[in-house]
């Protein structure tokens, strides 16, 4: 079976929808930024303070590069992996890539009280949030398959979706 890769902003319920798809499909179920705490033995806001943005997107880099040549996995991915160019051809490559889009009010609400967010550390996080969904909405939209609309929709309903629009895929 081909990996099914799960791509979005913060808050877009990457890990939510992926445990359920994984069980639903009863394949196991990865996360990259997990990944990087589990190899690292660190959380990331730890490694954001010490080795910055740039020193967590290479430990991200190599884990995606891993991550995606598994086989039959749900990957679900930090929301910045798509910014290196390696990335974004790794996940494609590695399987469907869903893109779970989430409003930046949907990204607020799940984000809020979340301290394990290093990047919404400042004072106006909404500023964040729309400055990096600027960014990374065309990269999403770039290697995605499937692009899902999350919001205000319960995970269980999301993944039907996903698993009904899967299946009218063509080939690649």
């Amino acid at each position: 079976m081909q990996n099914l890769i799960l791509v979005g902003p913060m808050g877009a319920g990457k890990s939510t929808i992926g445990r359920l798809l994984a069980k639903e499909l009863r394949i196991p179920f990865r996360d990259s930024d997990k990944e990087i705490e589990v190899r690292t033995g660190a959380d990331i806001p730890w490694i954001f303070d010490v080795e910055g943005e740039q020193g967590f997107r290479d430990r991200e880099q190599a884990v995606i590069a891993d991550l995606s040549q598994d086989e039959g996995v749900v990957l679900a991915t930090g929301g910045g992996a798509v910014m290196r160019p390696e990335n974004r051809a790794a996940l494609r490559a590695g399987g469907r890539v869903v893109y779970l889009h989430a409003s930046i009010e949907q990204q607020i609400g799940r984000t809020a009280k979340d301290r394990n967010r290093p990047l919404l550390r400042g004072p106006d996080p909404r500023k964040v949030l729309t400055d990096l969904m600027a960014i990374r909405d065309p990269l999403y939209r770039e290697i995605a398959d499937l692009v899902i609309e999350t919001d205000e929709r319960p995970p269980r309903i999301v993944v039907h979706e996903i698993m009904e629009r899967l299946d009218s895929l063509p080939p690649r």
